[in-house]
């Protein structure tokens, strides 16, 4: 077996600052290559147990550490991310797949989400305002929840978990966190790097395992008081309803069926190049990407044309070539849910232009490739058009005019991301107004996302948290109201009012 380490290695638990093993394992699957890198542990609920123990005792004195030295530890490790940026980049190639360049941009998030959320440190901003009586003194402020735990996914498994880790940390919580056993090599990584920096033992904990026993286990905790979640739409309602019952804060951010809008007085080789780089960057494996343009009848033609064009000029391979633009899917499951949809789109009736076929001979035969494929005529009705496909494929959605554009871009359950390419600058503020997602493009691909603005959606995208900007903080504090009555007597508000 092939693997970074140059040997057979068995990753370990990150609890209370040790490293911890695990008995299960299962290997972690190099998906451009098929081969083995290291194998991953499958951890118990008891493990569950010692971590969030570790995280409940280290949180306490974590939470009287003042916040700008807790924010010195985030600089440090942004300054250790940006030192093995490249390193890091490589290593989340091998076990995610992307190609190197989003793998490194991917990386520089985490170097950015650091910094930024270390300035917070410096801020934590609460508010002061006027009492309505005399001799009082009133103001707002953030406090710590406690125990965050964090599950992420496969596709982003550094970027995301800065996200959430970061703001958590920043704001005086413990983390237990749970990655995605496909992708726990940069868990193991940011762990170390967490370590290196100085964090006090007990503060961020890594569980390896399976949603099913390590998940399960974490949303049923009873000190474990914030489940921020990504990850899918029927996972995250299920997480959502468990942590109802407990009234446990619960963010929960599911995915999207984001849609370029194309008008007819776009610019179409700019178009063309968002709508290619925000349908197959990933291999269509994000929760940004696009997976519908939505065309206005009279340049329909023309961009069908262009995108015919340049998808085959796309190169397909190993994300470790310089020169490849679109890597592997992660996993035989799904390459089989993709083929699934081609199927349904074909039998729904749209006409399949270009890709739609798993590469299987060499040198893709021992990886998981799928062509990009495009579509065209489709209805806003169809399934393609409708539901989460997760991979490299597109449908063209021919309209007569914006207003139509408007309703078919909001006429899907998700709610995430949405774009439009347009010269009229009437067109664009409308589009920012009606447009039913929590992130607008305007001559941009749906993809694009800069770490301190929030992100998330609307509808079955997400319950109203955000991950990233400042909004971050309110995942994983709580407000605290204060008064201060040095009048020497007892004022009771609204009462001893002066009239």
């Amino acid at each position: 077996m092939t693997d970074y380490f140059g040997q057979i290695r068995n990753l370990k638990n990150y609890i209370n600052g040790e490293w911890v093993r695990g008995e299960n394992t299962v290997p972690v699957i190099n998906p451009a290559t098929s081969e083995e890198i290291v194998y991953v542990p499958l951890s118990t609920k008891e493990t569950v147990d010692e971590a969030v123990k570790a995280a409940k005792q280290a949180q306490k004195e974590w939470a009287l550490v003042p916040a700008p030295q807790r924010a010195e530890i985030l600089y440090k490790v942004g300054y250790l991310l940006k030192e093995r940026k490249e390193t890091l980049a490589r290593l989340l190639t091998m076990e995610n797949g992307k190609v190197l360049e989003e793998a490194r941009g991917e990386v520089q998030e985490g170097i950015d989400m650091a910094f930024y959320m270390a300035g917070e440190g410096r801020r934590l901003f609460g508010q002061t305002t006027p009492s309505e009586l005399k001799d009082k003194f009133a103001m707002s402020m953030r406090v710590p929840i406690g125990v965050v735990g964090i599950i992420t996914p496969w596709n982003f498994p550094i970027a995301i978990a800065t996200w959430k880790s970061f703001p958590a940390i920043v704001a005086g919580n413990a983390v237990v966190w749970k990655p995605a056993t496909e992708t726990p090599i940069m868990a193991y990584e940011l762990a170390k790097i967490f370590e290196e920096a100085g964090l006090p033992k007990g503060v961020f904990n890594v569980v390896f395992g399976s949603g099913s026993e390590v998940g399960d286990a974490m949303v049923h905790h009873p000190d474990i008081r914030v489940i921020s979640f990504t990850g899918s739409n029927d996972t995250g309602r299920m997480i959502a309803g468990e942590c109802g019952k407990q009234l446990k804060k619960v963010s929960l951010e599911m995915g999207g069926k984001n849609a370029v809008i194309v008008m007819d007085d776009a610019d179409l080789e700019l178009a063309t190049d968002g709508i290619i780089w925000s349908a197959f960057g990933t291999s269509g494996q994000r929760c940004t990407a696009c997976s519908r343009v939505i065309v206005h009848e009279a340049v329909k033609e023309q961009l069908e044309n262009r995108l015919l064009e340049k998808i085959p000029e796309l190169k397909i391979g190993n994300g470790l070539d310089e020169t490849v633009k679109v890597g592997p899917i992660i996993n035989q499951a799904g390459i089989d849910k993709i083929k699934s949809y081609i199927e349904i789109g074909i039998n729904e009736g749209a006409k399949l232009l270009t890709g739609g076929k798993q590469l299987t001979k060499s040198p893709f035969d021992k990886g998981f490739y799928f062509e990009p494929t495009l579509f065209t005529n489709a209805t806003s009705d169809m399934r393609i058009a409708q539901e989460e496909i997760f991979g490299p494929v597109v449908s063209l959605i021919p309209v007569k005019n914006f207003e139509e554009a408007i309703t078919v871009n909001n006429s899907v359950t998700f709610g995430l991301s949405s774009s439009i390419f347009t010269q009229d600058v009437n067109r664009v503020f409308k589009a920012q107004r009606d447009l039913d997602t929590g992130i607008v493009y305007v001559n941009a691909g749906t993809t694009g996302a800069e770490i301190h603005l929030p992100f998330g959606g609307t509808k079955g995208t997400g319950n109203g948290y955000r991950d990233s900007g400042i909004q971050a903080l309110d995942v994983f504090t709580e407000w605290r109201s204060v008064y201060v009555d040095f009048s020497g007597k007892l004022q009771r508000a609204q009462i001893d009012i002066d009239e």
